[in-house]
């Protein structure tokens, strides 16, 4: 009789085994085909089991399994508070949602995770402390939290938040020479005819879309933002990748400079609100759904001061915007983009936070939002092309349609004036209307 792949494994050098491990992870992949949950353990056909149960089963069979998968899922075991475990999150684990992470771990076998819980390793030098504490702020779930800890290196390091606040301040810091002003930029006529902030009037040019992040109206526009930023950022950088915390970021920033256009058609906007918003957002969702598996320390009273300072942001964004701007034809900067932002932190970021290294390809959930997304741009796109056209036109049409009408009332204009010239004790009303009817009377010689 011929022996199974687990079998032959016992019997082979440790190569040899974790080549057969990894060839069943390749088939359980391929065929989609898993054990069902005994009915022993299952009676209901609930789809969970018991933890006690499952401390069972791992007891008896734990010899078969690997050591590392073995680890795993008493990680596993020990991070549902609920004392159940979901027969699905069992199937996820062991089949391709971590299928490469599997993988990894089997063909290093000497690599094992230790112990049953982070908060009982002792001996930690600085970078796996801090590699612990970025695991306990933003994973929800203790297996999570192990395999991250295990399998985490700083190669490549999280750049790209660090990176894309660097360049902002060397922004702010070369504006501000130029301008000789640090606080409240944006009251200085030259800071809006720069080439990186968004302005209807250069629509046009599409590079704006994304530049204007990288420009802020003051030093406590910067401050409050790379704060943010930094806190947030680069612990979701560490964990999620630079790929995925880039995406959510990007799209943070487009859908809030599109919202202005579609929205506050008149308004500017700068500043990265629409990018920290939309990593926040994701963020605090995914802590408050989450909420019982969230570990970090004090998380009430870190997610009031996170926001607090959201709100004391997009406060001073709504009053500078509705302060008397600078040079009045052009208002100040808008606050739509901070909204723009949360959307999305709460639809593409909670996805992404929520599915650690599994495929996003493969969440249905991320397709439903990104197709969403997808519509918005395209529509926003097409807003931008073709509605500031038909709108100055409906402005030109219904301007000429005014001047057509006072100029077919000058007669009686004209005798109103009379009128007022010999009744009303007010002299300089008339002087004012006689004004008026001289500017009507040439537009419509104009006309």
């Amino acid at each position: 009789m011929t022996a199974g792949p687990r079998e032959a494994a016992v019997n082979c050098s440790p190569a040899v085994a974790a080549n057969a491990e990894g060839e069943e992870i390749e088939v359980l992949e391929s065929t989609d085909v898993l054990p069902v949950a005994p009915e022993d353990y299952d009676p209901e056909n609930s789809g969970f089991i018991s933890t006690e149960r499952f401390r069972d089963l791992l007891a008896a069979h734990g010899s078969e399994l690997d050591p590392h998968k073995l680890e795993v899922l008493l990680a596993l075991t020990n991070g549902n508070a609920d004392g159940k475990i979901c027969y699905q999150d069992f199937v996820n684990l062991m089949s391709n949602k971590r299928s490469n992470s599997f993988r990894r771990a089997i063909l290093q076998g000497s690599r094992q995770l230790k112990g049953c819980s982070l908060r009982d390793e002792v001996g930690l030098g600085l970078s796996q402390r801090l590699v612990r504490h970025v695991a306990y702020e933003t994973l929800p779930r203790e297996v999570d939290r192990k395999w991250y800890f295990d399998s985490y290196t700083y190669c490549p390091p999280p750049l790209l938040i660090l990176a894309i606040t660097i360049a902002e301040v060397a922004v702010f810091m070369y504006y501000g020479f130029q301008l000789e002003r640090l606080v409240l930029q944006v009251s200085s006529p030259s800071f809006l005819k720069s080439p990186l902030p968004y302005h209807p009037q250069l629509r046009a040019q599409a590079w704006r879309y994304l530049s204007y992040s990288f420009m802020h109206t003051g030093i406590e526009h910067l401050s409050l933002n790379m704060a943010m930023q930094l806190l947030v950022g680069v612990p979701l950088e560490m964990v999620h990748g630079a790929l995925r915390i880039g995406l959510v970021y990007v799209c943070g920033v487009l859908a809030g400079s599109l919202a202005v256009s579609v929205t506050d058609m008149t308004a500017p906007v700068v500043g990265s609100s629409g990018g920290v918003y939309a990593l926040v957002s994701a963020h605090l969702a995914n802590v408050v759904m989450n909420w019982s598996g969230m570990k970090c320390q004090f998380k009430l009273f870190r997610m009031a001061m996170a926001l607090v300072c959201m709100s004391v942001e997009f406060g001073r964004a709504v009053w500078l915007r509705f302060y008397p701007p600078a040079f009045p034809p052009c208002p100040n900067p808008s606050f739509v983009a901070h909204l723009g932002g949360v959307v999305v932190g709460l639809t593409l970021g909670v996805v992404v936070l929520q599915n650690y290294e599994q495929r996003l390809q493969e969440q249905s959930l991320f397709w439903i939002f990104f197709c969403v997304y997808t519509l918005f741009v395209l529509c926003a796109v097409f807003w931008n092309i073709f509605a500031y056209s038909l709108l100055d036109g409906f402005r030109l049409a219904a301007g000429l349609s005014v001047i057509v009408y006072f100029s077919s009332q000058l007669p009686h204009l004209r005798l109103s004036l009379t009128i007022a010239k010999f009744t009303s004790p007010c002299s300089f009303a008339s002087s004012v209307l006689d004004a008026r009817l001289k500017t009507i009377s040439r537009l419509g010689d104009v006309c």
